[in-house]
Parts: C-alpha cells; sequence; structure tokens
C-alpha cells in the first residue's frame, strides 16, 4: 500500500494546502490531505514521493476543495458556488437545450443533485464528491450537465416509444440484457485509435473546449477561423469521433449494444490520460492563420 499523499517535505504541504483555501471553508489540513490521498491512489497508486507531489500540484486545488466542501454542505461555500457557478450553469443549459424553459429546469435539476439532499430522508449525497481537480470545475459541470440532458432525452424517448407501442397494441416480451462489464479495457484502445486519426488541429479544438473550457470565440481567433466555423467543427468531431469508436468496440468483437452501452463509461473512469492525447504534436504546431472575410466581402479581418 502506498504512503499517505502528503508531500515527504512537510513545506510543500502546507503550501498545497495554503494555496487551495481550504481554510476558509473549515476544511482541516488532514481532511485535506485525505482527499488528496484518495485521488491519488485511484490514479497513481504506485507513485513515488516526488510524483505524487508532482500529481498534487497539477491538480485544481481551489477548485477541489470548493466542490468537496459544498459536498460536505458547507453554507460559505455554497454562497461561493453559487455566486461563481449559478448563472454559468443557466447557460450551459440554454446552449444545451435553446429553449429559456427546458433550460431553466435542467439546470435546477443539476443544481438539486450537486446540493445532493434526499427529498425522502434527508441524506446529503452529493454529485460533486465526484470532482477530482483533474479538470476545470466548469468543464466538468459541463459535461455532467450534458449527460443529464442525455438521460433525460432517453427516458422521455422510451416513455414515448413505450405509449406508441401499447396504443398498436404490441406485446412486450422482456429480453435478457446482454452482459457487459461497467468498464472494459477495449473502450481505451477504440478512444486511443480514433484520437490518433484525428489531425493535430482537430486534436487541439477538442482538448481546447472539452478539457480546458475555453471559449468558442477564444479558438476561433487561434486558428483564424470564424466562430461558428467552430462550432460547426466541434459538432462534426464530435459525431464522427463517437461514431469511430464505435466502429472500434465492434471491430474488438462487441455487440452494437455492447459498443453502446460501453461508450456510458465516466470519461474519469477511463485511465487512458485524454489530455496528453489529445495535445500530442498539437501544442508544438503552429496553425496557419486563415484569411476571414471582412463584412464587406473584399479583404481580410484579421
Amino acid at each position: 500500500m502506498s504512503s499517505p499523499v502528503q508531500p515527504g517535505d512537510t513545506a510543500i504541504a502546507v503550501e498545497l494546502y495554503a494555496r487551495s483555501g481550504a481554510a476558509a471553508y473549515g476544511m482541516s489540513a488532514e481532511e485535506f490531505a485525505a482527499i488528496l490521498d484518495h485521488i491519488q491512489r485511484k490514479y497513481l497508486p504506485n507513485a513515488s514521493t516526488s510524483e505524487k507531489v508532482e500529481f498534487c500540484a497539477t491538480l485544481r486545488l481551489e477548485e477541489l476543495v470548493l466542490a468537496r466542501a459544498c459536498a460536505a454542505g458547507n453554507e460559505r461555500a455554497w454562497e461561493d458556488f453559487i455566486s461563481r457557478y449559478r448563472q454559468k450553469l443557466h447557460g450551459m443549459a440554454l446552449h444545451i437545450t435553446r429553449e429559456g424553459a427546458h433550460a431553466a429546469e435542467l439546470a435546477d435539476s443539476l443544481f438539486a443533485d450537486l446540493y445532493g439532499v434526499s427529498a425522502r430522508n434527508d441524506v446529503r449525497k452529493s454529485k460533486l464528491v465526484f470532482y477530482t481537480g483533474r479538470g476545470s470545475l466548469e468543464g466538468w459541470l459541463r459535461t455532467v450537465m450534458a449527460q443529464e440532458f442525455v438521460n433525460r432525452y432517453r427516458k422521455k424517448k422510451r416513455i414515448v416509444s413505450l405509449e406508441e407501442q401499447t396504443e398498436e397494441g404490441v406485446q412486450f416480451v422482456a429480453k435478457e440484457p446482454e452482459p457487459v462489464s461497467a468498464y472494459d479495457p477495449r473502450l481505451e484502445s477504440a478512444t486511443d485509435q480514433a484520437i490518433a486519426e484525428l489531425s493535430a488541429e482537430d486534436r487541439y479544438t477538442l482538448a481546447s473546449y472539452y478539457l480546458d473550457g475555453r471559449t468558442l470565440a477564444d479558438i476561433a481567433r487561434t486558428l483564424g477561423l470564424h466562430e461558428s466555423s467552430v462550432s460547426r467543427r466541434l459538432d462534426r468531431l464530435s459525431i464522427a469521433l463517437r461514431k469511430r469508436i464505435l466502429a472500434g468496440l465492434r471491430e474488438n468483437g462487441m455487440s452494437h449494444a455492447q459498443a453502446t452501452e460501453a461508450l456510458e463509461t465516466d470519461v474519469r473512469d477511463v485511465t487512458l490520460d485524454l489530455r496528453s492525447r489529445l495535445m500530442q504534436d498539437s501544442s508544438a504546431t503552429t496553425f496557419p492563420r486563415r484569411k476571414i472575410p471582412a463584412p464587406d466581402g473584399r479583404g481580410s479581418a484579421d
């Protein structure tokens, strides 16, 4: 068993604790160290002391502490969370649903899950406890909201489908689901292959938006494209990447149902280093700045 994640150099441990702002939420140095230890054991179980220090230093400590303090029910943490993210949650929901009423419903539903109190037994079970600080909290929230939207859509689709078939008098026969493990290493292989087939610019675009939380406008300026072009590219890449991963899973012996279920695996449970893969070669690549037509169509708006 590896030693606790508290770095051997006490000064470094104290520095990480101070940098995290954990004291502001009443979180002790021991509680903070226990959180880091749990995360480190999960992702680097056999790390050396220096590797532990390096790993912990790369985490978004302030956001990690905020999320865990909220999950524990700290009122000040919730005040800070609401101040920073409540409006962003509604903006994310509106971007996903494209409709005000549905956006408000989706955002409020996620906020309730983040707050984590069951209406039945008053037991706190916040989704924020799953945030590990390996990426931005905003990016993690965007991913969780997108998954919640997909789950709602599928549930609604199943209900509508059931009603339609019932009206048509279709008899339903219970089918035994195809067995599939919660996580299958073939998912890593298929994902790795699909990402490797992308161009450096496409990998950069995906990493910038989904991992780093950069805005479309920011990415567009870097690549010399219109913001709408970046948006369309992201949609195209997301669809194409999913299709390629599905194809890779089926090439590795999965049925369509098993491959589809495997794609439901939480990205944080895949040990493949997605950031390294997506940023491979792209960080050292100079992307050509394209000429953006000026409004009158005669020149460049660069």
